[in-house]
């Protein structure tokens, strides 16, 4: 099976401590349904910096990347059927959904 990459992007912060365990409770049951497909489940990012071509180096990141999880799946059509169950979308948050290479 081909591996896929899903990437966080965005979302929205949960309003209350109640939200955020009922959307982190949502997000596991997805995470879940998907059984045996995922290689690595939540991989969240915090602290991130960038390093220019000229090697300066500044804090936060130009995209809004907040984490990935790997998957496997048959097709491209098959991963992105899966990824548009996932409540992240439901917070405001989009998905990218790439073919994981093996090199």
């Amino acid at each position: 099976m081909t591996q896929f990459v899903i990437v966080y992007l965005g979302g929205n912060q949960p309003s209350s401590p109640e939200e955020g365990k009922k959307h982190f409770a949502k997000y596991m049951e997805w995470m879940t349904s998907l059984g045996d497909s995922v290689i690595s489940p939540m991989n969240p990012l915090k602290d991130t910096s960038v390093i220019a071509p000229d090697g300066t180096v500044t804090e936060g990141s130009t995209t809004a990347m907040s984490g990935f999880t790997i998957i496997e799946a048959d097709s491209m059509e098959s991963a992105l059927s899966v990824v548009k169950k996932c409540p992240f979308l439901e917070i405001g948050g989009t998905l990218e959904v790439s073919e994981l290479m093996q090199m």
